[in-house]
């Protein structure tokens, strides 16, 4: 195996070399803090439903985008968050317990009734 240092790019050729499969990892490694991580929910379909209803709302300017601190309207992007939501109510059917069913049609009443209110 041959290795060149070029420009401040390591150069590795592998070829030849037997594959190791990556260890299946239960959480992806970040630069979060353990403290920052065990404020984040559950990840299930609920939670799931609420965050694109939450970037919806965002988009909408009913909340307050937390990364600018301000509220700013973009009906597009809103209208795109629904979609995936309606898509997921679709292609989940008969899949979801009577709870997450009630969620995700709560979820998309409100967002639509909301949509209209921002669209006029």
């Amino acid at each position: 195996m041959s290795e060149d240092q070029k420009d401040g790019f390591k150069v590795s050729d592998r070829r030849g070399e037997t594959k190791q499969e990556p260890k299946p990892s239960s959480h992806i490694s970040s630069n979060a803090s353990s403290e920052e991580t065990a404020a984040l929910p559950e990840i299930n379909f609920s939670t799931f439903v609420l965050s694109l209803s939450t970037s919806a709302l965002i988009h909408m300017g009913v909340m307050e985008d937390p990364h600018t601190k301000q509220k700013q309207v973009d009906l597009a992007m809103a209208k795109h968050e629904i979609d995936i939501i309606e898509m997921l109510a679709e292609k989940t059917k008969g899949n979801l317990s009577k709870q997450e069913e009630n969620l995700l049609g709560q979820m998309l009443y409100e967002l639509r009734m909301r949509f209209v209110q921002a669209s006029k």
